[in-house]
C-alpha cells in the first residue's frame, strides 16, 4: 500500500464530505479510495472515521493521524515543490480558489493576464460557493468574501464589499419605494440562501446570510446569486446580495438599490494561504499580480478607497 497516497485519500474525502465526492474530484474509483483508507485503518489499528449516511465524522484516533497526515503532505509537497525550483522560479501548477460568481467575474480575468506573463505556470481555478481546505494542500490560494474564522492562515485584506438590498423598478412602481427596513413588511422577497458550510466564506458579520432579512414575505428561496438576481429582475421579490453579483442588472437600470442608508457592515474580502515555511514563488508571484487588480476590481464597486499596502498577517492575529 502506498501510505502516502492513501493519506491523501482520506484528507480528500474529509474535504469532500463523503468517498464518492472524493473519488469524482480525484478521477479514482470510489472502490479504489475506500479499500485504500479501509487498508490505512488496518495498518494503524485503529478507526479513523466513522461513516454515516449523511457525513464522516472523525473518531478521536482520525483525528490525531489527520493532524499530522496534513503536515506529512504539505512537506512532502514542499520538497517536491523544492526538487522543481518552484522556490527558486516562477514554474509549476498553481491552484486558486474562488466564489463561483466572483471567480468568474473578477478572478478569472486576473489569471487570463497572469498566464499570458508567465509561461511556466499553469492555474487550476477552482470555482465553488464552498471552502476549501488550504491547511490540508487542496489549494495554494483562496480567495474569500466575509468574516474570516480565526485560523493559522495568511490573510491579505483586499478590500470590502457592500451588502445591498434591490428590487426591481416595476416592483417598486407596485409596491412604492421602502424607506426604511419597517417598509419591508407585507412586501414579497427572494431569500439567497446557502447551505450553513458555504455562509461563512459569503455572510457579513452578525447575519445569517446575504437575504433580505424576516420582515418580507418570501416568495422564493434560491441557493445561488445568479437565479437571486433574475427573480429579483423578474419582480418576484426584494433581494439581498453582495454588491458584485447585482452590479451588472443595477447598472443596466433591471434593478434599484433602496435602503442604502441601512446597509450592513461592509463583507471583507481576502485571498489566503496556507502558512508555509517558504512560499513558492507562483504563489508569491500571484499575489503580487492579482491583490492590486482584484482590489481595484472591488474598489470599482462604489466602496470607499482602502489602504492599498495592509500586509499579509495570520488570520488570528489580525488579518480579517
Amino acid at each position: 500500500m502506498d501510505r502516502l497516497e492513501a493519506m491523501g485519500f482520506l484528507l480528500a474525502a474529509l474535504e469532500a464530505g463523503s468517498f464518492s465526492a472524493a473519488a469524482r474530484r480525484l478521477g479514482v474509483p470510489a472502490a479504489t479510495l475506500t479499500r485504500r483508507i479501509d487498508q490505512l485503518e488496518r495498518v494503524t489499528g485503529a478507526t479513523l472515521l466513522i461513516r454515516t449516511t449523511r457525513r464522516l465524522v472523525l473518531t478521536d484516533a482520525g483525528q490525531r493521524y489527520v493532524e499530522g497526515a496534513r503536515r506529512i503532505v504539505a512537506e512532502v509537497r514542499d520538497m517536491e515543490r523544492e526538487a522543481a525550483g518552484e522556490f527558486i522560479e516562477p514554474t509549476g501548477r498553481l491552484v486558486v480558489s474562488a466564489p463561483r460568481m466572483f471567480g468568474r467575474l473578477h478572478v478569472q480575468p486576473v489569471i487570463h493576464d497572469f498566464l499570458r506573463r508567465h509561461a511556466a505556470i499553469s492555474v487550476v481555478l477552482h470555482l465553488s460557493d464552498g471552502n476549501v481546505d488550504l491547511a490540508a494542500g487542496a489549494a495554494d490560494l483562496a480567495v474569500r468574501i466575509g468574516v474570516l474564522p480565526d485560523s493559522s492562515l495568511i490573510a491579505t485584506r483586499l478590500g470590502r464589499m457592500r451588502v445591498v438590498t434591490v428590487a426591481s423598478p416595476a416592483l417598486l412602481d407596485r409596491h412604492g419605494e421602502p424607506h426604511h427596513p419597517d417598509d419591508l413588511a407585507g412586501l414579497p422577497g427572494v431569500v439567497f440562501d446557502m447551505p450553513p458550510s458555504d455562509r461563512l466564506a459569503h455572510a457579513p458579520a452578525r447575519s445569517r446570510g446575504p437575504d433580505p432579512g424576516p420582515c418580507t414575505a418570501t416568495r422564493l428561496i434560491v441557493t445561488g446569486a445568479e437565479a437571486a438576481v433574475d427573480a429579483a429582475v423578474a419582480g418576484v421579490g426584494v433581494v439581498r446580495l453582495l454588491h458584485y453579483q447585482a452590479a451588472q442588472a443595477l447598472a443596466d437600470g433591471r434593478l434599484r438599490l433602496v435602503l442604502e442608508a441601512f446597509e450592513p457592515e461592509p463583507a471583507p474580502v481576502h485571498v489566503l494561504h496556507a502558512p508555509l515555511a517558504q512560499l513558492p514563488q507562483k504563489t508569491r508571484y500571484f499575489i503580487d499580480f492579482a491583490s492590486a487588480r482584484i482590489r481595484a476590481s472591488v474598489q470599482a464597486l462604489a466602496m470607499p478607497p482602502e489602504d492599498d499596502k495592509t500586509p499579509p498577517q495570520p488570520i488570528g492575529r489580525g488579518g480579517a
